[in-house]
């Protein structure tokens, strides 16, 4: 028998924009929220937009988001009950979400076991393999633990046949993967994915795949509670990328049926309640030309795109996910769900829209995008500053139609409302790929990128080197640029939000 533990305050072990959509989702409910930064966010939107702050310590996320002590210390300091981790950082470490519990505390995601058995790609094979669920043809190295030497790498991508896949079997964001084609670039290829895996997760363990030729990227939202439901709320397709990160996705996929639908979300729910799943998690497919599917991985947190999921299924997942970890069985069954219309989600960056390289600095001028079923989650204002030492993203706009070709026209519409000043942004590239006949009519795969490369990644058109001169004008008639003041003090020593001074904390 479950029992169910209300939350009454949540630490958010996390920045920018997914910080603030935890936030929000608490205010809703009446739970407090304590935020934690590092010096470089002192100003930052959810330091502002929680009842609650605490310094972790500089800059470097090693020094701050990254010390899963420090971020345990500071939400008992503050009598937080719960840690929402959101997603990169120290949300899918399964030593973290144990240390989190062993303090006595909530942690809102999956128990540790389950991370620890989707956590390591070669284990998650594995435990797929076990469960009945496809997975690509591959080798995870002597008794799963990799390959001690290139040649024996080697011998077993010529057994599998090229072209092959080496991945880094300790991560993903596609850090320490590389596609090669054929015998001579293997070796060189090894090397690097073993050095950039062990400087992005301190392992250098690489496994193999046979690369699917032209395959699409397509992923299924699943959620289970406590009491052993398991749903799926249908996929996302996530083919848009660049070097193996996201970049635009959209609900439903253009290229899955009903049938085919069903199928991939059954395979979702047996692998999640193969290693006995809580809250969100996503499974994360590869679907061939000729529809056949195959396991991935399983991301244990909540997906930046999961906005997406949200605009078609009516379901807040945050919420969702305080929920299920204070206890409380899944609202709804398998049947309640039906996908309704189309959504898009472009990731807006601050980078250099040629060579996308990030591109820091202070945002001058900004007026984001709204209107009907336009949605902008952001974790910056005008001011803000895009920090050398974390990710560059400035929001992520998501918009819904009755339709998919409504979809893009909307977010064609709302991408040319949107204007950022001082600092460049890949703005110019999604308003070209919604105007791309190849993504217009749904038929893309995760070479779309590199394939429209001239067209998506030219210099700026006259007409859009107008719109920029514009912003430049409009920044410049800007003569202060008030700083962000420094929240008041809470009595747990940390910062409160103004709104919140005077007001009881109610349910």
């Amino acid at each position: 028998m479950v029992q169910t533990k209300p939350i009454k305050k949540i630490l958010i072990a996390n920045r920018g924009e997914i910080a603030v959509r935890v936030i929000r989702a608490c205010r809703e409910l009446g739970i407090a929220t304590v935020a934690v930064y590092s010096e470089a966010d002192r100003g930052a939107l959810h330091v502002r937009s929680a009842d609650a702050a605490i310094l972790l310590g500089p800059p470097p996320a090693r020094e701050s988001y990254l010390d899963g002590a420090k971020v345990i210390a500071a939400a008992k300091q503050s009598g937080a009950d719960a840690i929402h981790p959101g997603y990169g950082f120290l949300s899918e470490r399964a030593e973290f979400a144990q240390a989190v519990v062993d303090a006595g505390l909530i942690f809102i995601g999956p128990p540790a076991a389950a991370m620890e058995a989707m956590g390591n790609k070669t284990r998650a094979r594995e435990n797929m393999v076990r469960a009945g669920v496809p997975v690509v043809p591959g080798n995870n190295g002597e008794g799963g633990r990799g390959f001690p030497s290139a040649q024996a790498a080697l011998e077993a991508a010529l057994a599998i046949g090229f072209p092959v896949m080496l991945k880094a079997a300790a991560g993903g964001g596609g850090k320490g993967m590389r596609l090669v084609t054929d015998e001579k670039k293997f070796e060189a290829a090894f090397q690097g994915a073993q050095r950039e895996a062990a400087s992005a997760f301190g392992d250098d363990t690489v496994y193999l795949e046979k690369a699917v030729v032209r395959p699409r990227h397509v992923e299924v939202q699943v959620f289970a509670d406590m009491h052993g439901h398991v749903v799926h709320l249908f996929e996302r397709d996530c083919s848009v990328q660049r070097r193996h990160q996201k970049v635009i996705e959209e609900a439903p996929s253009p290229i899955v049926t009903p049938e085919l639908r069903a199928k991939m979300g059954e395979v979702a729910c047996r692998a999640a309640a193969a290693v006995g799943y809580v809250g969100a998690g996503t499974c994360e497919f590869l679907v061939s030309p000729d529809r056949d599917f195959y396991f991935l991985e399983m991301n244990t947190r909540l997906q930046v795109e999961h906005p997406v999921t949200e605009m078609i299924t009516g379901v807040d997942l945050v919420r969702l996910q305080i929920a299920a970890a204070e206890g409380r069985p899944l609202p709804f069954s398998q049947a309640d769900l039906a996908p309704r219309g189309a959504a898009i989600e472009c990731r807006i960056y601050a980078e250099d829209p040629i060579r996308f390289l990030p591109s820091p600095g202070r945002i001058v001028s900004l007026r984001t995008p709204s209107g009907p079923n336009v949605r902008d989650d952001s974790g910056v204002t005008e001011g803000s500053e895009i920090s050398v030492y974390y990710d560059p993203m400035i929001s992520k706009l998501i918009v819904w139609g009755d339709t998919r070709v409504q979809a893009i026209q909307r977010m064609s519409r709302a991408l040319d409302e949107y204007r950022i000043g001082g600092i460049k942004t890949n703005l110019a590239f999604h308003r070209r790929v919604m105007k791309n006949r190849e993504f217009q009519a749904g038929d893309y795969d995760t070479g779309f990128i590199e394939r429209n490369k001239a067209e998506l990644c030219a210099p700026p058109t006259e007409e859009e080197t107008a719109a920029l001169l514009d912003d430049a004008i409009a920044a410049a008639a800007i003569h202060v640029i008030a700083d962000t003041p420094v929240p008041a003090t809470s009595p747990e020593g940390g910062a409160v939000s103004p709104w919140r001074q005077g007001l009881g904390w109610r349910r």
